[in-house]
């Protein structure tokens, strides 16, 4: 059985790379994997359909016990929450869609998903914090406005958000993987009208430190 991790690009996936000395396997368009003996990572690109269309190329194709979604987001909780930070997510929810109707079968998208999973961490000597219990909204648009920022953070209670979450958790409920998939997330940037300059420069950062969280992940 598999571990596969999911990164939007790149520069997220680097530091994966190198910590886990994994080898390319297949390059495609848009496409890479690597991997080792026991954990495999697919470079799926930007956006919740690349996200969706790859979770479930990896359920569906290998045999996987656990899928990690790896990567870094906008705040959110700008007055209480620092860059570099890291999430583990424990609800998802999809911001951009709007169905006036109130029939419950709609519910698999109008409501959050909620993930059971957790990770003892030792919090010891970082210098980081370490969020457990993180609410993270998921649209098909990077945040560089604060009045957007605000309204998310008022309506979902949301730390961060981001672009490829939701559509992960979506794939593994339905193939009833929700209970071991895993979702961390690093702040890089303020969701302000600064956000893509902030999001460049912090994303080493903010990615390092979402490794110390990974590697409890997956113990």
């Amino acid at each position: 059985m598999k571990t596969w991790i999911l990164t939007a690009y790149d520069e997220e996936a680097q530091h994966i790379i190198d910590m886990l000395w994994l080898q390319l396997i297949k390059k495609l368009q848009h496409i890479s994997f690597y991997g080792n003996d026991s954990v495999f990572l697919a470079i799926a690109g930007i956006w919740k359909a690349q996200a969706a269309i790859w979770t479930t190329v990896l359920i569906t194709e290998f045999w996987v016990e656990k899928i990690i979604n790896v990567g870094i987001a906008g705040n959110l909780r700008w007055q209480e929450i620092k860059i570099w930070d890291v999430f583990l997510i424990s609800s998802v929810f999809q911001h951009d869609v709007y169905l006036p109707f109130g029939w419950s079968h709609l519910d698999y998208i109008k409501k959050g998903i909620n993930l059971s999973t957790r990770c003892d961490v030792n919090v010891w000597g970082l210098d980081f914090w370490y969020y457990e219990n993180g609410i993270c909204v998921t649209w098909d648009e990077f945040i560089d406005k604060k009045e957007r920022c605000d309204d998310l953070q008022k309506r979902y209670w949301a730390d961060v958000a981001e672009m490829e979450a939701f559509a992960v958790a979506t794939v593994a409920r339905e193939f009833w993987l929700l209970d071991n998939t895993f979702i961390i997330k690093a702040v890089s940037d303020w969701a302000d009208s600064d956000a893509s300059v902030a999001h460049e420069d912090n994303l080493d950062f903010a990615m390092k430190n979402s490794l110390h969280i990974l590697k409890e992940v997956l113990k």
